[in-house]
């Protein structure tokens, strides 16, 4: 019977909270992309709004299928569904750099369209676009979590030298996938894949030293980077190369956004513009006194503030909340540390999106490509959130199967 509780297939329970939050966000994603159709320019804004309509019912479709199935049966497809997206990255690295520069550089191979000099999309026709990278960040939290399970349950002291091992164990997963998402590049999902793993890594049990170091690490190189870039620019420029330019612009547009206000600093100075002019409640729906860049991916919270004030941008923060300590809630409660890892990783992604891209929208961080999880518009990021949060709503329901057992007994 015992057995049983940890093998749940067709879950009883379902975490109407979960449901409900998801639900909540799924509405505040669909008025905030309406209310920027006059800013939209990429495409046209009631196709892009159906698009999201559709990727937020496939996506609960696909949740309901992960509870079907269960997670040991999804857990088991993880490694076929790594090197499955591994090869799609190695496609995509082979249309950037081999055949664009045998053949010329508007030359790429089928379904394969540059977007913005990045090469990171798979583009269907009459289906839409398809990007590796965001599925790859879910798989890899999937793999790393058992990776962690088994040596932990295989080790049996703490030393030094397990840790070493078990760190070895993850970047010989993690670092392939890592170096091709790099180069496409989007530093924004390997960033996102680096914090979550660190996080999973940071609650595995390793000695406090490593994370201890690892901070000291972090604080030393911002401190060396910040005092270059005040101090000795040209010295900067020359050890990270005339091609980070772009990268050091957004640190000045971060820092001095009224400084060049038509350039580095304009999408700092025009979502802060937006918000600022807003209110308590806004300006109203499809309302605008400034033009947002991105305002369908990387800058919706600045819409949300524009159109809905104080009250909107509160509200969408109080969702993300929510949701982080719903998870948290599930992580606590289950009695399997796979799961526990797992929640964890994905808890860690999604704070450190929310956190990044709330923060770089106010100004307290720099502007970034990475989009604001369940709110931005985006089908394969949308759907690789559903798959995350589809493995945790049955881990919600069998840590409550579990509860009713042990209150029963």
């Amino acid at each position: 019977m015992k057995q049983e509780l940890f093998q749940v297939k067709e879950p009883k329970h379902y975490d109407f909270i979960l449901l409900a939050i998801l639900g909540l966000m799924a509405i505040t994603s669909i008025v905030a992309i309406y209310s920027a159709f006059e800013l939209i320019t990429s495409e046209n804004p009631t196709m892009l709004l159906m698009k999201q309509i559709m990727w937020y019912i496939l996506g609960f479709i696909v949740m309901s299928l992960i509870m079907y199935l269960g997670n040991d049966i999804i857990y088991s497809y993880a490694k076929k569904a790594y090197w499955f997206m591994l090869a799609a990255l190695v496609y995509l690295f082979i249309s950037k750099y081999i055949v664009s520069r045998f053949f010329g550089y508007e030359h790429n191979l089928p379904f394969v369209t540059p977007i913005n000099g990045a090469t990171s999309w798979f583009q269907f026709p009459g289906i839409g676009s398809f990007q590796p990278s965001e599925f790859m960040k879910v798989i890899l939290i999937m793999i790393t979590a058992g990776v962690i399970d088994e040596h932990n349950a295989a080790k049996v002291i703490d030393t030094y030298e397990s840790d070493i091992q078990l760190f070895l164990k993850v970047i010989r997963w993690a670092f392939p996938p890592l170096l091709l998402i790099l180069v496409q590049p989007d530093t924004g999902i390997c960033i996102i894949i680096f914090i979550s793993l660190t996080v999973m890594l940071m609650c595995s049990g390793i000695k406090n030293m490593w994370i201890i170091t690892g901070a000291g690490i972090v604080i030393l190189m911002l401190a060396g980077f910040f005092y270059l870039y005040f101090y000795n620019n040209a010295l900067l420029i020359s050890l990270f190369g005339e091609n980070s330019l772009y990268k050091l612009d957004r640190i000045k547009g971060w820092l001095e956004p009224e400084s060049d206000i038509l350039h580095t600093g304009n999408q700092l100075y025009t979502a802060l513009m937006a918000m600022g002019s807003a209110g308590l409640s806004g300006h109203g729906l499809q309302q605008y006194l400034v033009r947002i860049p991105e305002a369908q991916t990387d800058f919706i919270f600045a819409v949300i503030g524009q159109s809905f004030g104080f009250i909107g941008t509160l509200g969408v923060v109080i969702l993300c909340l929510a949701l982080d300590m719903k998870l948290l809630r599930v992580a606590t409660l289950t009695k399997t540390t796979r799961d526990k890892y797992y929640i964890t990783g994905v808890l860690g992604m999604l704070l450190f999106q929310q956190f990044q891209n709330i923060g770089m929208i106010i100004g307290l961080l720099p502007i970034t490509g990475i989009t604001l999880p369940f709110i931005s518009y985006g089908g394969s990021s949308l759907l690789s959130y559903f798959i995350a949060l589809g493995l945790i709503m049955n881990t919600s329901s069998k840590a409550k199967k579990l509860s009713d057992y042990v209150y029963e007994s």
